[in-house]
């Protein structure tokens, strides 16, 4: 018996020629490649639309491809600035935050749909005493002080291993305080270096992701800067923004779009 697929030609068609021009342009013009590119990612793109495979190890996140900007969010009338947003997400990525352990962080970021721009609003690094009887507490304490700081009432939390509690920590604390808030449990089962990858890579490839001055200064930055997909990396506050960037994007809305008097009619007879 032959050896299955023996003397065998392979045919390899990649979407653009050598010219750069769409292989099948009735398919694939050049607007819906530029979309499949800035939707994936150059990695993702050269992989999949032109068949040359660049393994994940190559990847490197360039903080020097984020665009500054300098504007307040106002989530009464969902505003960055004069930018209407489309959607926010706020995302803990949870740890004991004790000692050498992982640090526990939170994210904000906010969307703009119809340029598929991202921004990193804020992000809030935690640390509790060794000597804190109730860490987790305290920690959904500061997240709490956070959201209601950006008027943000929905939370996305990461509860794998001990995230597990926090949603019920949450709720309780919320409720003591008379702060609404609605839990998104997360579920993480792929690897962390492939999460953040996936995320960054194609809005930093694209100019579409944007970082608030003042975390130019943040930890955030020196992640970024000695980030790897291979070998040991301090990337807690890069963890915590790729959940964000992930997450569906709660849609926001003016609180007039939320509140909206009525006036009954009594006019009727019985």
């Amino acid at each position: 018996m032959s050896p299955f697929l023996r003397n065998y030609s392979l045919l390899k068609i990649p979407i653009l020629r050598e010219d750069g021009k769409p292989a099948w342009p009735e398919l694939f013009p050049e607007e819906e490649i530029q979309r499949i590119r800035e939707t994936v990612g150059p990695r993702h793109f050269m992989a999949q639309m032109m068949m040359e495979f660049i393994a994940p190890e190559r990847s490197r996140l360039d903080p020097a491809a984020l665009i500054e900007y300098d504007l307040n969010f106002d989530a009464r009338n969902s505003k960055l600035g004069e930018m209407l947003t489309t959607g926010f997400s706020a995302y803990w990525d949870p740890s004991s935050a004790r000692g050498n352990a992982d640090g526990s962080v939170c994210a904000l970021v906010l969307f703009h749909a119809p340029t598929k721009r991202a921004f990193i609003h804020d992000i809030m690094y935690m640390r509790v005493s060794d000597h804190d009887l109730h860490p987790m507490a305290t920690q959904a304490g500061l997240v709490l002080d956070f959201l209601n700081k950006h008027m943000i009432r929905h939370l996305s939390v990461e509860t794998n291993g001990l995230g597990n509690a926090l949603p019920e920590i949450l709720r309780s604390l919320a409720a003591a305080r008379n702060q609404p808030l609605t839990i998104n449990r997360i579920t993480s089962r792929e690897r962390k270096e492939i999460r953040i990858i996936d995320a960054l890579e194609p809005l930093l490839a694209t100019g579409r992701l944007f970082i608030n001055k003042p975390l130019l200064n943040s930890e955030l930055m020196a992640e970024m800067q000695d980030w790897t997909p291979v070998g040991a990396n301090v990337d807690d506050g890069i963890d915590a923004v790729a959940g964000a960037l992930r997450s569906q994007p709660i849609a926001t809305r003016t609180r007039s779009q939320i509140f909206h008097s009525r006036t009954a009619n009594t006019e009727f007879k019985i």
